[in-house]
């Protein structure tokens, strides 16, 4: 086996192709004709096959699984490790067959570049077609494509011409050029490594020499700056009150002294230190980074959010968008069911609003009027997500484009966003209508003395929250005020973000019901957004809600804010002063 050097240029490439059009194979003669398998791993799968009475595959060098070797198709993604004087090359044998194809996306994720293998006796067939256009969605513009077992047609170079004609075509709709064609017997190793003796008419590169040319793409370190936000870290030991608010870099570089913007909130500062688990800080974090940053003023931002520099281009923020999907799950893409969106680091309840058109996949043309998206098409879809999320245009920022879809527990479907659209006219939620009596607002205020009104508490801590709403319930109880105190488990970014949404729907239309019977609503929540509260001002509409911040959330639109260092009968009885400064509670007799 070759010795590796560890300052070695590293590239990740993807195979893909149609089941049994050799790709796993081209791998294995790739590795082997190069010596970068491990010692005696060719003769060990030989005698293998020998004991088992089986032909020798290359391709069993990679099948690790008994099940693939037992079935002859490769299930899921394989690594495996490929190494010249050049470079060290990552290779991920992505699976082939149409049930696999979830799998074939986890491997071709990373790669910058892609082998794209296609039987020349066979010839191009509709998953050879799904296979580049997710790979052209994932942003992979170095495509080799592999014409496989020419020797089986004996190197005719007129059927070559033809699967690179049609091929071509194919990309060319799809705003991809190959890089290169190759003519190859993987079993043979011919073009492989060693030039085929049998294609004299063929001058191109042979398959290393074309991974060898393919270039390390390093400029997403020149584009504008994303860091999707995936946690936000707090110390209080020895008095260290640092917050770190930690994510992966997607593309860009930041340093010490940029300003920055969270989106889609809009809360800005400027990154004081870039943090790291052992020695000097670093002078700056760039693509590909997971990291940490503190900033010079704390604001409240949520995981989920996506941090940009405030010095560059921003991306888009909406609740609809307009997108290419590819959907995998059994069950179709309707409308009418909830899904999340998983976009960067955020997690957003969406609900498809409308089908464009989907792709024909045998003529790669459009067909409108579709009323929902079947397993294995791809289509234009515009979904409405129930609040605002940051992405960029695939033709703008590729990386920060792409999302999954997921229904239940499954990764359902993924795809690119194309561009961002206007506010839809109405919001149904904000429709929401319910049968009454015949007494009006006005006869309850008569009676009791006093209106209905939600005033609902908001702070990281649902606990310190409830505390507080039940000391001024209490307060408001004894004024003689019909009152009632809601807890609310913390509605923060959880793993059922469907779920989360539930339980504002529900609120909402509590808050609506209690208000409505002239019931002073105190609920204590969670961790919220603006954007939860204004779903829940929505719901509760037409009746107002006055919104009072605990701690350091900010930015919330709070009618009062309270600090966290305010001890929980002080913060009562300070929220009782600005009700009744605000006319929603009477002056006390």
């Amino acid at each position: 086996m070759s010795t590796v050097s560890a300052d070695l240029e590293r590239l990740d490439i993807v195979a893909v192709g149609h089941v049994d059009h050799g790709k796993s194979t081209v791998i294995g003669r790739l590795m082997a004709d190069t010596g970068s398998l491990p010692e005696g791993k060719l003769d060990q799968v030989k005698a293998m096959c020998k004991v088992n009475a089986r032909p020798f595959e290359y391709a069993f060098l990679l099948d690790a699984l008994k099940n693939e070797q037992a079935q002859g198709i490769t299930i899921d993604t394989a690594r495996c490790f490929f190494n010249t004087p050049k470079r060290h090359y990552i290779i991920h044998d992505a699976p082939g067959h149409v049930e696999f194809l979830k799998n074939m996306i986890t491997g071709a994720s990373r790669a910058q570049a892609a082998l794209l293998v296609i039987d020349a006796q066979e010839g191009v067939r509709e998953n050879s077609k799904r296979h580049g256009y997710i790979l052209s969605m994932l942003g992979i513009r170095q495509i080799a494509v592999l014409v496989n077992k020419m020797d089986l047609l004996d190197w005719d170079q007129e059927a070559f011409d033809a699967v690179t004609r049609e091929y071509a075509d194919f990309l060319a709709r799809l705003g991809v050029r190959p890089t290169a064609f190759i003519p190859v017997s993987a079993r043979d190793g011919a073009n492989i490594v060693a030039r085929a003796a049998e294609a004299p008419w063929y001058d191109g590169p042979t398959v290393l020499e074309q991974v060898e040319a393919f270039k390390s793409l390093d400029d997403d370190l020149e584009r504008p700056f994303r860091m999707p936000l995936q946690d936000v870290y707090k110390f209080t030991a020895s008095g260290d009150d640092r917050r770190i608010f930690v994510g992966t870099v997607e593309t860009g570089r930041i340093r010490p002294g940029d300003g920055v913007v969270f989106l889609p909130s809009g809360k800005r500062s400027t990154v004081e230190t870039i943090e790291a688990l052992s020695g000097p800080r670093p002078d700056e974090a760039y693509a590909g980074q997971a990291t940490g940053l503190t900033l010079d003023t704390q604001v409240y931002a949520k995981p989920g959010e996506m941090m940009v520099r405030a010095d560059q281009p921003a991306p888009l923020v909406a609740d609809r968008l307009r997108a290419n999907i590819f959907w995998m799950a059994t069950a179709p893409l309707v409308r009418g069911r909830r899904y999340v969106l998983r976009m960067g680091a955020a997690r957003v309840p969406v609900e498809l609003e409308s089908v464009l058109s989907v792709l024909d996949s045998q003529e790669l043309q459009s067909v409108t009027g579709a009323a929902q998206v079947e397993r294995h098409d791809i289509a234009e879809v515009i979904f409405r997500s129930t609040r605002p999320v940051a992405f960029d245009a695939a033709e703008t920022l590729e990386p920060t484009s792409r999302f999954v879809v997921v229904a239940g527990f499954d990764t359902a479907g993924c795809g690119i966003a194309l561009e961002a659209l206007p506010e839809a006219a109405a919001n149904a939620d904000g429709e929401r209508r319910f049968s009454v009596g015949e007494v009006t607002d006005e006869q309850r205020a008569a009676r009791y003395g006093h209106a209905g009104k939600a005033v609902v508490l908001v702070g990281e801590s649902a606990a310190d929250a409830h505390a507080v709403a039940a000391s001024l319930e209490r307060r408001i109880f004894d004024l003689g005020v019909h009152s009632y105190c809601l807890g609310a488990t913390d509605l923060g970014e959880d793993k059922d973000v469907l779920g989360r949404e539930a339980q504002i729907g529900r609120l909402g239309e509590i808050a609506w019901a209690m208000t409505d019977a002239g019931i002073v609503l105190v609920a204590a929540l969670g961790d919220m957004d603006r954007f939860d509260l204004d779903r829940l001002r929505a719901l509760a509409a037409p009746h107002e809600v006055f919104v009072i911040g605990r701690g350091d959330g900010g930015d919330l639109g709070a009618d009062l804010d309270l600090p966290a260092s305010l001890a929980t009968e002080a913060a009562a009885e300070a929220a009782l002063r600005a009700l009744t400064a605000a006319g929603v509670l009477p002056e006390p007799a």
